[in-house]
């Protein structure tokens, strides 16, 4: 499959590439600088490009089997203003541009496009499947939107899969590797009450899902990229203490992350309990099902 990737040097699209890369997929990558060629195999072809902009690399795109957009400013920073803008405008300009390409495409690649388990309710007591409602805050407006770019793609023939992602797990990035000092140091602790849900993927089953979901040509739509295990706050902090051997005896008081980090506080005091129907009814197989597993087999690396 020859796969025309879209946010190949992030943290999630750089190991992406490497893992289609290892299952002999043949590659394209588009990149803003050459300077970021290094980053990935010799023989992937990488193409100079704005993903926010029309270009001469949008002809690539249209020759691809399948388009994996990525593409989007990293979350985790303060919301003022400004930095909600741009976390919108990269995703939808990004998604917009993909679809752009494909329009352009006389055999019309999928799309597999990048979204977020954000677009549900957090507040919503049952558990969401593909089918559930979505919220009213800032990351659900965005994931609606995107979601809706996206899916303009299939006006013109292509195959849609929108990705809503819960946090990969990885100690090389994400939000684990950002928590494994503190909780290393004897100094980790659950946020605010803990209650609230905690959704999360392995780094390796999340690669593997999107080339499952890739190459299953009879599914579209939206699918819940999370494990099946439904875990809240205070459940992934004891797990991530045990497995490290270490006490997490300092919880962080929710008044205290909302003046560190204003509204995106928000998301780490609030989350939507999610399950991922679609990837179980088509026979997905998760590697690392539980948290406990999932954490050994970081950690033990």
């Amino acid at each position: 499959m020859h796969v025309f990737l879209m946010g190949g040097t992030g943290f999630l699209g750089n190991h992406l590439a490497h893992y289609l890369h290892g299952q002999g997929h043949t590659l394209s990558l588009l990149v803003r600088s050459e300077k970021k060629k290094g980053m990935f195999p010799s023989d992937c072809e990488v193409i100079g490009g704005d993903p926010l902009q029309p270009g001469p690399w949008q002809e690539s795109a249209a020759k691809a089997d399948l388009v994996v957009n990525l593409v989007g400013k990293n979350i985790f920073a303060r919301w003022t203003e400004q930095e909600k803008e741009q976390i919108y405008t990269t995703r939808i300009e990004a998604t917009r541009m993909a679809v752009q390409a494909i329009a352009q495409s006389e055999s019309p690649p999928a799309l597999v496009n990048a979204n977020a388990v954000g677009y549900y309710d957090p507040n919503r007591e049952e558990v969401a499947t593909e089918n559930a409602p979505p919220g009213e805050n800032f990351l659900s407006r965005v994931s609606i939107d995107w979601q809706s770019e996206a899916l303009k793609a299939e006006k013109h023939g292509s195959r849609v899969v929108i990705l809503r992602i819960a946090p990969p797990l990885s100690k090389d990035g994400g939000a684990l590797a950002s928590m494994l000092t503190p909780f290393r140091l004897g100094l980790g602790g659950r946020l605010g009450s803990g209650k609230q849900p905690f959704p999360w993927i392995h780094l390796t089953d999340f690669l593997r899902a999107v080339e499952f979901l890739a190459q299953k040509q009879d599914v579209s739509g939206p699918a819940n990229i999370c494990a099946p295990e439904i875990v809240n706050n205070t459940e992934f902090t004891r797990a991530l203490a045990k497995t490290l051997r270490r006490p997490a005896l300092f919880p962080v008081p929710s008044l205290a992350l909302k003046l560190a980090l204003g509204e995106l506080s928000q998301m780490l005091l609030q989350a939507p309990k999610v399950k991922p129907e679609v990837l179980l009814q088509n026979g997905f197989e998760f590697r690392f099902p539980s948290i406990t597993m999932a954490l050994q087999d970081i950690l033990a690396r």
